[in-house]
Parts: structure tokens; sequence; C-alpha cells
């Protein structure tokens, strides 16, 4: 089996979807490593490590999709990368297609593999190489947050921990899933006030435990979100639903009345955003500003700490891929489950309920 590792190319993306540490276990393995020269710089791995662990270096990523069965990468296809998809192939990456109908609609013409990391079940029902992405994007978002919370930035001025005889800046969090929990934790360990907010009753009873009532916990419900909202001063929204499109529980009306200066984060905008007044964003310009509240919503996010994203990111993949070189990609997928529940496009058709109905596409 011929891996490919073409360079990652969506804006200020400095991850890399192979280490050389498994570049050399495809390669004990039996398998080959075509790998584009330079696409592991951004992270700290420089083209002597592959080679060394055995990978042939490509001077083009043309080449690289051109001779792969398998093309591993990071992050979703971008239109400049479409027509190098070959009929057929097998893509295992990020594709997060409920908010990409048009990546959807090359993948079923290409006869596309798409196995998605996002999807990818472990035998607890959890998903394995969804959560590395999950913890950092949820602790990034507060080191994020207090950084526009600061006056050159626009923002409020508020700082998080506040100082003796002030008080604490206030960070909402709605979701209390794997990003939400580890912002949770970013912003109590910064001595902030934190408030979060989910429909699991379970989720807040462990936080509760867990934090011994130095964080407020609420359930999800319009009344409770709208009046944590406005007086927020950095607002987290964190809530997933896998592979679907993430619902708006943060109204354009609770945004409008959230104060001047005011940080908002949504690390739900892969999968589309949970806040009605969000759009994409890029790390070349992160932030704009709607009624007065900074958005910050950088799809990916994770690559402002690339070295660790793709440490912990090759770490949860690698067992995936190592059993794809052993026992092909066909026998893997009917062989364990979990990985089959990765499968989002096959022979032409979207193949994963909630990713059809997000993108209006037959399953």
């Amino acid at each position: 089996m011929i891996i490919g590792v073409p360079k990652e190319i969506k804006i200020g993306e400095t991850r890399v979807s192979m280490t050389p540490s498994l570049c050399r276990r495809v390669a004990a393995l039996g398998g080959q490593v075509l790998i584009e020269k330079t696409a592991g710089d951004s992270a700290g791995f420089t083209d002597a490590e592959y080679k060394s662990a055995g990978a042939t270096l490509v001077a083009t990523a043309a080449k690289v999709w051109k001779s792969a069965d398998v093309i591993l990468k990071v992050k979703e296809p971008l239109a400049a990368e479409y027509h190098f998809l070959q009929q057929g192939q097998t893509l295992f990456t990020y594709l997060h297609l409920a908010a990409g109908p048009a990546l959807a609609k090359e993948l079923c013409r290409k006869n596309i593999l798409g196995i998605a990391y996002e999807t990818v079940e472990g035998s607890d029902g959890a998903f394995p190489l969804l959560k590395p992405m999950s913890q950092i994007a949820g602790r990034l978002s507060i080191q994020i947050g207090a950084y526009f919370l600061q006056s050159q930035h626009g923002g409020s001025g508020v700082l998080l921990g506040g100082i003796p005889g002030t008080m604490p800046g206030h960070v909402v969090v709605v979701g209390a899933g794997n990003s939400g929990a580890h912002a949770v934790q970013m912003a109590a360990g910064m001595g902030a006030r934190v408030t979060v907010l989910d429909l699991d009753t379970r989720k807040l009873e462990a936080l509760d435990t867990e934090y011994r009532g130095r964080i407020v916990t609420l359930m999800s419900n319009p009344a409770n979100i709208e009046q944590a909202v406005a007086d927020a001063d950095l607002l987290i929204g964190a809530v997933l639903i896998p592979a679907a499109k993430a619902p708006i529980v943060v109204s354009r009306k609770m945004v409008a009345q959230m104060r001047p200066g005011s940080v908002l984060c949504d690390i739900a905008i892969d999968q589309g955003g949970c806040i009605e007044t969000i759009h994409a964003t890029s790390h070349q310009k992160p932030t704009y500003q709607e009624h007065g509240v900074i958005h910050y919503a950088v799809p990916n996010m994770p690559a402002l700490v690339g070295r660790t994203s793709t440490m912990g990111l090759t770490q949860a993949t690698e067992p995936f891929i190592a059993m794809m070189v052993q026992k092909g990609v066909e026998r893997a997928l009917s062989e364990h489950k979990g990985l089959a529940r990765g499968v989002n496009t096959r022979n032409g058709r979207i193949t994963y309920d909630a990713v059809a109905k997000a993108v209006g596409f037959d399953s």
C-alpha cells in the first residue's frame, strides 16, 4: 500500500498528517510513504527525518496524489485540490462534509472512499480521532479569548482572572463535551468565573463534582443561555452533533445583548457554528465585530500549536493506519466496525446519514 501525505494548504495550517515515527511504523509493516517535501516543516519535522524513517520525498502535491492508494491529510481538500483527487482513491482526513456540500459532491463524483476522522468510533462509542483536536481547541479558545479581550485588540479590557478586590471575568461555555470541558478547565485554572451549559445532566454533574462548586452548571435552555450570554465577557460555543450541522443555540438577539468589547469563540465552526452571527474566519484575519462583539471562528484553530496538534492527532490515527496497511483498507473496514463508521462517501454516494441530511443528498 502506498500512503500519500501532501502538504496542507489551508491558510495558517501547520499540522501534518504523519510524523516520522508513524512513517517508520508504516514502513516496518510493509507500506510505502510518499510525502511532499517540507510538508512537516511547520510542525517541526524535517525532510531528513522522514527520509531516515523510510519515506520517499516528492517534489509536488500532484505527484503525491497521483501515485497514492490512500491519501492521508489533516484538513479536508480545498477547491484548489479537487482536481488532484483520483477516481476510486481512499481519502482519510477530517472531512466535515456537513459544512461542505461542494466537497461532498466532488467526492461522490470521483467515487472517493472518504473516511472522516471525526466519525470514526472507538469500542466505547466515543470519537477517538476527534477527541485530541477538540481538547486542543477547547484549551486554545480561552487563551485566544483572553488575548482579544485586551484593550489594544478592541476588547473590553477584562482580565479573566482579575486581581484581589476586582471581579474576575465571566466565561460562558455552551456545550460540555470534550472541547467545552477543556475550555472550562482552562478558564477555571485562570481564575475566571465560569458558567457551563449542556443538555446532558450527567456531564454537568461530572463537572460539578470535579470543580466542587467553583463553577456554575446550568441546563441548556433558551432562558438560561440568554441570561448567561448577556453577562459573558467571553462566550465559547462548543456544541457538537457528530457529523451533523451544528444547531444554532445562541441567537443574534442574545449576541446583541452582550457588552461591547466582549469576545465570542465558536469552536463548532467546522460544522457550521452554533452562534447565529458567526461565519468562518482564518488565521490571516481571525476576527470581525458584530453588535460590538469580537467574533473569532477559525476552523483550523489547532494549527496555532502545530507540533502538539500533529502529535496528538497522529498518536490517535496510528492504530487505524497500521490496520489498513496490514490488512488492506476493505478488510480493515469489514473487521473494525468503528473504523467503518468513519466512511462518509463510497461508490458515488454519501453513506453517513447525518451528513446526507445536512447536505441534502440521499444516503
